[in-house]
């Protein structure tokens, strides 16, 4: 569904990711690990559209995206979210959700006046939508909550629940469970196992290893802004290369 080939990211002489290759499968759970510093969030930025790769490709679906804005790559169905989340914080929280969908005729302050009722249905699909996905995140008591005064764990399922309003095909989830206490990390864990049922593709940068053990079915692993390995979460995890990459020989 995703495919990097030789994708690589200098910043003033610092190569960030260097000639990085790698698939992800339809329908799979990815984890993407790595020390810090190792380029897992900047390869992220790459292949949602915020950088530009020096030299590589990017596809998804079978299509070339490095080089299309972010907005574009989120249309054809790859969202992402961030580590520190990035919700309107003066905006509630369905308001942040009703944002999401695209082409809103009300985007357009004169349809207003000229197609009323368009605009209105638009706006009550989204809110139905909205409420469908507060629902499933169990976050519909929030709904009027205003976004700054969620807790961190609230902040990071409410990243989840915009992506969800984008309806997507493949998910990047930047750190998923940072800042989280283990039982909402075990909820949140559930959330993407249902979601992949479902159909939805998962690429995860985590630090949190029982997560990435417990839904991951592959694991890449990257150090100095390369693949250093690649495999099931077990092997991965007694991989002497890997060990040496985490705890320096």
């Amino acid at each position: 569904m995703l495919t990097l080939r030789n994708v690589t990211k200098e910043f003033g002489g610092i190569r960030a990711v260097d000639d990085c290759s790698f698939e992800v499968e339809p329908g799979s759970i990815t984890g993407l690990i790595g020390p810090n510093g190792a380029g897992k969030s900047t390869l992220f930025n790459i292949v949602s559209g915020f950088l530009r790769p020096d030299s590589g490709e990017v596809h998804f679906e079978g299509r070339r995206i490095d080089g299309l804005p972010p907005h574009r790559i989120a249309s054809l169905g790859l969202v992402r979210t961030f580590q520190i989340p990035r919700a309107l914080k003066g905006m509630t929280v369905l308001e942040n959700l009703m944002l999401v969908p695209r082409e809103q005729r009300g985007e357009r302050f004169w349809n207003a006046w000229l197609r009323p009722q368009e605009v209105l249905a638009q706006e009550e699909a989204a809110r139905a939508k909205a409420f469908e996905v507060l629902d499933f995140l169990d976050l519909r008591r929030l709904a009027g909550e205003y976004a700054g005064n969620l807790s961190v764990g609230q902040k990071k399922l409410l990243e989840l629940a915009r992506g969800l309003m984008a309806d997507p095909k493949m998910f990047l989830l930047d750190e998923p469970g940072a800042g989280v206490n283990p039982t909402l990390m075990r909820r949140i864990v559930e959330y993407i196992e249902e979601l992949r049922r479902r159909g939805t593709t998962f690429l995860l940068i985590e630090h949190n290893m029982d997560l990435v053990m417990s839904a991951c079915s592959k694991v890449i692993v990257m150090c100095n802004g390369a693949r250093l390995a690649e495999g099931p979460p077990e092997a991965v995890r007694s991989d002497p290369q890997v060990l040496e990459a985490y705890l320096g020989t």
